[in-house]
């Protein structure tokens, strides 16, 4: 059997994720492994480590950027948006006034229903693709850490979120306070201001 085939076999029940990167080393070396397969597995632990670096690295590019951003930090005062998101959506999203209404922003992300109406149609130039996809993941992944963070105690009483807790799945509430933020994020940049909690508090 090929030795990648063997480790992967015999990994298949240790722990997983970055986090157990020193548990899987120290398994590693007391597993009764072929040599071949040892010395492969410290090669993948050493790549990942190589890795994590490389990307705290530039974690730490991405924040000190968006310190220097005036939009980025704006935006950043809105619960669920972090230095990444921030500048993604300082970077690839288009001039807000490129659309007539925060629904239209939503939209253009794909956190809202399509829409089929035959009129307003836009142009929103080069950077629509790119935009969409990363902007609306990044706003997804913000949301689920905002549910997270809400959801161990249920959401402040009474707001949108507690609500939609107590009757939704998690991923579903999370999808749809990610659109939410975007429509936030829209009046934000729109109106040059920073965030506001609504007066019906959404989380």
């Amino acid at each position: 059997m090929h030795s990648a085939a063997i480790l992967q076999s015999m990994a298949s029940s240790w722990p997983r994720g970055i986090g157990n990167i020193d548990r899987l080393a120290t398994r590693l070396e007391e597993e009764g492994l072929p040599d071949l397969v040892r010395d492969l597995g410290r090669l993948y632990l050493h790549r990942i480590a190589g890795l994590s670096d490389e990307i705290d690295k530039l974690d730490g590019r991405i924040a000190a950027a968006a310190k220097e951003s005036d939009v980025a930090r704006s935006l950043q005062t809105m619960p669920g948006i972090g230095p990444v998101c921030a500048m993604a959506i300082a970077t690839f999203a288009p001039d807000m006034r490129e659309f007539r209404r925060a629904r239209d922003f939503s939209a253009w992300l794909g956190l809202v229903p399509r829409q089929h109406s035959s009129g307003g149609k836009q142009k929103l130039g080069r950077t629509s693709k790119m935009g969409q996809r990363d902007i609306r993941r990044l706003l997804i992944v913000g949301a689920m850490s905002v549910v997270h963070w809400r959801g161990r105690d249920g959401g402040r009483p009474g707001s949108w979120l507690s609500r939609m807790l107590a009757r939704k799945p998690r991923m579903l509430v999370a999808i749809a306070l990610a659109n939410k933020m975007a429509r936030m994020v829209w009046a934000m940049l729109s109106r040059n201001e920073d965030y506001r909690d609504p007066v019906g508090a959404v989380c």
